[in-house]
């Protein structure tokens, strides 16, 4: 970075990770007189919330690890005065099937047209109940969202507290749906087709290996992260990629003082009465530098190691995704009968997702083996916005294609990784070729070599890449936005068991994917040691 020169022994705050949430922690407290570091092992700020020119060959910014803006606070883009736009997605969801006589057909959720939604919701159901149904399963998301999503920027409250506050029959039903009952139940009350049904639990799986009546209810933690976003659950397209997140947030915090240092990795926090010091290298020495509070912005694991201290997982933090970033020559064509390449594309493609057939991959991958068929679901970018392309693949019609691969735990990919890995690429190349009306590799884009333009992430790969603990998108098992243990209620959900030492990532409460919550949170926290 062009601001790492001539740093400091002494700083009021260091954050250990330029991820998004460091940054956003960062420009908080700099912005509120603070004198900060930014420490960062790799050679550029963002961690996971970063872009990438993924196929050396082409011009193509891939958004490589995280894709989609939805639990960001508009709060927080308005504090910091982000230069940052998100952009709506013409379509929500496309989910494949084949109907009663054979016919390749799919149910399109459209975000601009509601009468194409009910169309083909009674196209797939043959009901109109279904979409009655439907609507009211939304409204119990909204009516949860609205009691959520207002507290995420606040400190915690109890489940009492929450409890005690709902007033309405409808809150109360979605409580009880979200809260306290297994995901399941409440899908399998609203949803009678089992493509419906599997369409709506995948939004309860997404990077966490767990069921509908899992009764740690981890299925249940993971729906809510997606579906209280800004009180809409809507998921919404960065402009220009992650990288236009990451650059808004690193010209702010540069602009309010804040040090970056990147190829410097932290070794070790030695605890000190009124001040810590955090080891960390540099151009291949040890460097040392003095902090009133430390930041840390990355896993438990890393958290700990830094510390001194043991960690152990719980079975929960165990991540369970596959990443596939490819690039095409051209969008295929589908074989469902009315559906456009476009409409299908642009938004979540489910494949292989029917409700019975992933509890099924569950199963399979418990037991340590390959689901096959592999369930999935993948976007395409470049259809909301093409700037991440060069001029010219813009014109040539090139595109960018995300898949995200579900029941793919870590467990799956111990043992013979790269061939594993190989068979997983191939389970969901099969998926596409079902689903395409013409062979998929033939849209694929080929590097100068002649091999396709896929990259393949595994939960391992994501953990010695951008220190993802087990592969979890997450950093660990997510919590709920409220707490249980009284101790914690009106605090932030940043603090550890040492003083002036925050976490301000993921692993925080209430942390979990691009949201910037747990960064501001920590600093909050930060702030209130000044009162």
């Amino acid at each position: 970075m062009s601001n790492q020169h001539a740093l400091k022994t002494h700083y009021d705050v260091v954050i250990v990770g330029s991820g998004h949430n460091g940054l956003v922690a960062a420009a908080y407290l700099a912005g509120a007189g603070k004198s900060v570091l930014v420490l960062e092992r790799n050679d550029y700020p963002g961690g996971a919330t970063t872009s990438h020119r993924v196929f050396p060959d082409y011009d193509a910014q891939l958004s490589r690890y995280a894709y989609l803006i939805s639990l960001l606070p508009e709060q927080i883009i308005r504090e910091l005065d982000l230069s940052f736009e998100t952009r709506r997605r013409r379509t929500a969801s496309f989910t494949p099937y084949t109907d009663q006589h054979g016919v390749a057909r799919g149910l399109v959720l459209s975000n601009v047209d509601e009468q194409r939604s009910r169309s083909s919701m009674f196209e797939l159901t043959g009901s109109e109940q279904a979409w009655k149904n439907y609507q009211q399963l939304l409204s119990l998301e909204t009516t949860m969202a609205k009691i959520a999503w207002p507290t995420m920027l606040q400190p915690l409250k109890s489940r009492g507290e929450f409890e005690q506050g709902l007033t309405s029959p409808e809150q109360r039903e979605a409580w009880q749906s979200f809260i306290e009952r297994p995901l399941g139940e409440v899908i399998e009350r609203y949803a009678e087709h089992d493509v419906l049904r599997g369409l709506l639990m995948t939004d309860g799986k997404i990077g966490v290996f767990t069921d509908p009546h899992d009764e740690s209810l981890l299925q249940n933690r993971c729906f809510l992260y997606h579906v209280i976003g800004n009180e809409t659950g809507e998921w919404r397209v960065p402009v220009g990629g992650m990288k236009s997140l990451v650059g808004a947030l690193v010209a702010r915090c540069i602009a309010r003082g804040v040090q970056i240092a990147t190829s410097a990795p932290a070794q070790r926090i030695a605890l000190g009465a009124s001040r810590h010091t955090v080891d960390y290298l540099q151009d291949d020495k040890m460097r040392h530098v003095d902090a009133d509070v430390v930041l840390v912005n990355a896993g438990p694991k890393t958290f700990a190691k830094l510390l001194g201290e043991s960690w152990t997982p719980s079975a929960a933090d165990e991540g369970s995704v596959i990443k596939m970033n490819m690039l095409l020559r051209r969008l295929p064509k589908v074989k469902a009968a009315g559906v456009t390449s476009e409409e299908a594309f642009a938004g979540s493609f489910h494949i292989d997702e029917g409700y019975q057939q992933m509890r099924e991959s569950h199963r399979t991958a418990a037991a340590a083996e390959l689901p096959d068929p592999a369930p999935g679901e993948m976007y395409c970018h470049t259809l909301t916005d093409d700037s991440i392309l060069s001029p010219e693949l813009r014109q040539q019609g090139y595109h960018t294609l995300t898949l995200f691969g579900l029941d793919m735990p870590y467990r799956l990919f111990a043992h013979d990784h790269d061939t594993r890995r190989e068979q997983v690429k191939q389970l969901y190349l099969a998926g596409l070729n079902r689903i395409c009306a013409e062979p998929f590799e033939d849209c694929l884009a080929r590097d100068k070599d002649g091999k396709l333009c896929i990259e393949m992430k595994t939960p391992q790969d994501l953990e010695r890449d951008v220190d993802l603990d087990l592969g979890n998108i997450f950093h660990n098992a997510l919590s709920w936005f409220f707490t249980d243990d009284s101790e914690q209620v009106g605090k932030w959900g940043v603090e550890t068991h040492h003083p002036r030492i925050f976490r301000a990532g993921s692993s925080a409460i209430r942390g979990g994917a691009v949201s910037g919550i747990p960064g501001r949170n920590a600093a909050m926290c930060v702030l209130e040691l000044d009162r």
